[in-house]
């Protein structure tokens, strides 16, 4: 990925430069990632099945081929989700003082376009892209791969009250296989063309993160991106139903917004959630790399 820079990249990087006769280039990279996200373990071969990551979620040195360090801090930021066979991962990006948007909502775009692109290839390794309503009325997304190269993912709008309108770019342009999540008893109030509509059980009128879940995983669906929005998101956290979350930071200061991660509050600092982390530079953004499933 242009741009993507591993803040704690050694001194092992020079000795990685990259040389025309058998440099791993980023192109080739990228579509090694895809290969590895979604193809069976157990039918990979040559690249894609030597290539791993220690303990501490670098690049295993054995297959080590000569590579420019941002391939291989774009190997080493995936893999992890890729190599996972079920994994549920988010990614929200904000500014420094937390916010997602204005007070008024504008929020395109509050981190740079190396960002843009990595929620792009999210989507390409995901087989499922989760958004809550609000971000659907919000954005208008497509919810596509169109920045990068790979497949569309299923597309999963959590709408419990059927509440959106059927002019929105998800329900108009046939570009993916589009799920919508209601609350139980809802489906017979309404249809949409080309959308397959499921009912969840729901608690107090929302969808819990867990049936979110279970439902997705009963149609095949087991690599599930929560891409946003921010409420959506930490309903996810706060379930603790997230192995992963990436937060990226842009560096610039929005005043009193819409807020990016909001859970509830805690008396001491021993009972926040202390997840093992990794940086990355995208441009002029920062990642967080935020490990879920050994959080303290």
């Amino acid at each position: 990925m242009s741009g993507l820079r591993h803040t704690h990249s050694s001194g092992e990087d020079s000795a990685n430069a990259p040389r025309v006769a058998d440099a791993l280039d980023e192109e080739r990279a990228w579509s090694l990632l895809r290969t590895i996200a979604h193809t069976p373990a157990a039918s990979l071969s040559g690249e894609a099945h030597r290539l791993g990551l220690d303990e501490s979620e670098r690049l295993e040195r054995p297959w080590a081929v000569r590579m420019a360090p941002n391939v291989r801090d774009m190997l080493e930021l995936y893999l992890p989700l890729c190599r996972a066979r079920a994994i549920v991962f988010g990614h929200v990006g904000q500014s420094l003082d937390g916010q997602i948007a204005t007070a008024s909502g504008a929020s395109r775009y509050v981190t740079g376009p190396e960002n843009l692109r990595h929620m792009h290839r999210l989507r390409a390794i995901a087989d499922a892209v989760v958004v809550g309503a609000r971000t659907v009325e919000r954005d208008n997304p497509q919810l596509t791969t169109r920045l990068v190269a790979g497949n569309n993912p299923t597309r999963v709008l959590i709408d419990p009250s059927l509440r959106l309108s059927p002019r929105l770019r998800v329900f108009q342009e046939p570009a993916a296989r589009t799920l919508v999540l209601c609350a139980r008893g809802r489906r017979q109030a309404r249809t949409l063309a080309g959308v397959e509509i499921v009912e969840v059980p729901a608690s107090d009128g929302m969808l819990t993160p867990d049936a979110v879940i279970r439902a997705l995983r009963e149609r095949g669906l087991a690599r599930i991106f929560i891409e946003g929005g921010g409420i959506t998101v930490s309903r996810f956290l706060e379930a603790r139903a997230l192995d992963r979350l990436h937060v990226t930071i842009c560096p610039l200061f929005i005043g009193r917004g819409k807020p990016g991660i909001v859970l509830p509050a805690i008396d001491r600092l021993d009972r926040a959630l202390r997840p093992r982390t990794r940086r990355f530079a995208l441009g002029e953004d920062v990642l967080f790399d935020c490990r879920l499933d050994v959080a303290a």
